[in-house]
């Protein structure tokens, strides 16, 4: 009797996750729209939070006999100058070392970086050494493009692989002239800048796109009235409601702003990249209805030389007479209509209808926007 009643209780329990899913799929309205939809925050950025590029030049030591031949000079003016800060007063025809370099430093600085925050270095040599596996960068100033220093850098080189060489045989893995140090530079001196220009501030769009940009401005009005507007396709202006205006207050406005959704939209475009054979369409692309036959030709050439021998009491000698043998083949296709395609999904599923292969997509594609019935804009890479 207790089974029975476990049995029916699981039935009623089923029944009701049934008519759940029921009520939930046929009843609650579903919004395309909305699923299609991406945050603020991912198609756009605020103006002026943006990295910032810092570079320097040093000197890596500490090299197994791999750094910099004695003909570049620059590696030990390098040294002699290091030397010279530490009041060991040494000249450059003394100095005779292959375990230094002469490199490059070069980091990005991101947004809002503080004093004392640690950045990811890549250190590359501009001499002509063939390693710089095992070498340790000198402490090397880093700065931006106003000549101001931001950052130092310092530390263990790695260039995740090896350079080993033989007198007969070498083996590599990876690029040993460039090498990386994780957090390897400090930074000391903060980048100051502001998110607002007046009373108001500016959200930039990556893919910059009209109707994007007026879509981001109906979003944005819908919950703040009149605050935004578009200046051109790339650029949307946006003045905060005053209980926004304060410093504290415009970093959750600019957060709110960031969680709204938008549904992007772009040009249709189809771009091919002929040494790989990729093809990649997107949501817009359109083809009106044309008819296409797409035939392979196949021609094979085989050079078969035979062997002429003279008879025996000629006076002739043995040649070598050619024999070519070039045949001709061609597939049979037939020609396919491609009715105009409503989605990308239906101009794919057309194009499959052929049978070919992506290389021969790209064949097929070029004649259509030559027929002038492919309605995208053709990018070939």
């Amino acid at each position: 009797m207790k089974n029975i009643i476990h049995i029916m209780n699981l039935v009623l329990t089923d029944t009701r996750a049934i008519l759940f899913l029921v009520f939930f799929l046929f009843f609650i309205p579903y919004d395309k729209s909305v699923n299609a939809a991406i945050r603020v925050k991912d198609i756009a950025y605020v103006k002026g939070v943006r990295d910032n590029q810092l570079y320097g030049y040093g000197l890596v030591v500490g090299l197994q006999g791999s750094g910099d031949s004695q003909i570049f000079r620059v590696s030990r003016q390098l040294a002699v100058n290091i030397f010279e800060k530490l009041g060991v007063l040494i000249s450059g025809s003394d100095f005779l070392s292959k375990n230094i370099a002469a490199v490059m430093i070069t980091v990005n600085i991101p947004a809002f970086a503080r004093p004392g925050d640690k950045l990811d270095v890549v250190v590359s040599s501009i001499g002509d050494a063939k390693s710089l596996e095992g070498g340790v960068l000198l402490q090397t100033a880093l700065q931006g493009a106003d000549n101001e220093v931001y950052a130092v850098a310092q530390g263990p080189l790695s260039i995740g692989g090896y350079n080993v060489e033989g007198q007969s045989q070498s083996l590599r893995k990876n690029i040993s002239t460039t090498a990386y140090i994780s957090n390897g530079a400090i930074v000391e001196k903060e980048i100051q800048f502001s998110i607002m220009q007046g009373k108001s501030l500016s959200v930039v769009l990556r893919d910059p796109d009209f109707t994007t940009a007026n879509r981001m401005v109906e979003a944005i009005n819908a919950h703040y009235p009149n605050a935004a507007r578009a200046i051109d396709a790339a650029v949307v202006t946006i003045v905060p409601p005053g209980e926004f205006q304060s410093e504290s207050a415009v970093i959750q406005f600019v957060a709110n702003i960031e969680e709204l959704y938008v549904k992007p939209d772009s040009i249709a475009r189809v771009i091919i990249n002929e040494r790989t054979g990729t093809i990649v369409a997107g949501e817009n692309v359109r083809i009106s209805t044309v008819a296409v036959a797409h035939g392979n030709l196949s021609i094979t050439i085989t050079e078969k030389p035979e062997v002429s021998q003279p008879g025996v009491f000629s006076s002739g000698q043995t040649a070598i007479v050619p024999r070519t043998e070039i045949q001709a083949e061609e597939a049979e296709k037939k020609l396919n209509i491609i009715q105009e395609g409503a989605t990308i999904a239906d101009v794919a599923r057309a194009l499959n209808i052929l049978g070919v292969t992506p290389r021969d997509l790209i064949s097929i594609f070029q004649a259509i926007k030559r027929a002038g019935a492919l309605h995208a804009e053709l990018i070939i890479m």
